[in-house]
């Protein structure tokens, strides 16, 4: 069972996940790769969204002209890859 479907998460939470993950926006990646990495991401760091929050606040302090596209297309990513899911409010 994946990470994902144990551990309610929102459309936000989801995104900044991916937004930790070597995926980009240039990998244009397929809906099961964006779930994948995700997945991957949640079991190496153990799931917990704190990690994750600190992860996406020292990228946007360290690449602050970056940060705003990239989570726009994390946020964009997510909704399509969990289109079929249900996810709690954002």
């Amino acid at each position: 069972m994946s990470p994902t479907s144990t551990i309610p998460m929102s459309r936000a939470d989801l995104a900044k996940v991916l937004f930790t993950t070597r995926l980009r926006p240039s990998d244009r990646p397929r809906p099961e790769q964006v779930r994948a990495a995700i997945d991957d991401r949640l079991h190496t760091c153990g799931g917990d969204p704190m990690i994750y929050a600190g992860l996406v606040a020292q990228e946007a302090g360290d690449h602050p002209e970056t940060y705003a596209p990239r989570m726009r297309w994390a946020l964009a990513t997510v909704a399509v890859a969990y289109a079929d899911r249900m996810l709690t409010a954002a």
